[in-house]
């Protein structure tokens, strides 16, 4: 990630974008989902994330989130690392995942262009980091994260999309701003 480009101010809240590697679908599985609730929910409990609103799209996460002690890029880094390899087992291991061939040559074709991947790549390289700290800018990216699966078509209501802050059954609880 460019230095001009990272998120790494304690305390300041961040618009974040977590896309998957060729923007390819991946959390249209639910399980696949629950990996990411899990250790975002991890991250939360015991290394000090605080979300302040998140959405789960096919592609990508977004999310407005901060740290108020250590470095936010080491803690997306390594969550995105662990993710990885628990979602790539996951696509290995599961039977009923129709697309293991595919999803996996893909994720190898993009690991060839890194030397630091081996086998596979996940998630494209940037976080695309934007300091919200002006109340406009936030209040703009939160609404925008939670309209993006009404946007994209996906639901008619910001509250009917599941992974998401918005809806009041979120699997993952948020911070008030």
């Amino acid at each position: 990630m460019s230095e001009l480009r990272k998120a790494n101010i304690p305390g300041i809240p961040y618009f974040i974008t977590m896309p998957i590697v060729g923007w390819i679908d991946l959390f249209t599985r639910k399980a696949i989902c629950e990996i990411i609730v899990k250790n975002l929910t991890y991250c939360q409990s015991h290394r000090g994330l605080d979300i302040f609103a998140y959405v789960i799209m096919p592609s990508h996460i977004h999310m407005i989130a901060r740290i108020l002690e250590g470095n936010l890029n080491e803690l997306i880094r390594d969550f995105k690392s662990v993710g990885a390899k628990e979602i790539i087992y996951f696509i290995k291991s599961d039977r009923r995942e129709s697309r293991k061939d595919w999803l996996l040559a893909s994720l190898s074709i993009f690991a060839s262009a890194y030397k630091q991947n081996k086998n596979y790549m996940l998630w494209q390289k940037t976080n695309y980091p934007i300091s919200v700290e002006d109340n406009f800018l936030f209040d703009q990216k939160k609404k925008y994260i939670l309209y993006n699966p009404v946007k994209a078509g996906i639901v008619l209501n910001p509250e009917d999309y599941y992974y998401s802050s918005a809806n009041p059954f979120s699997p993952i609880k948020v911070c008030e701003a």
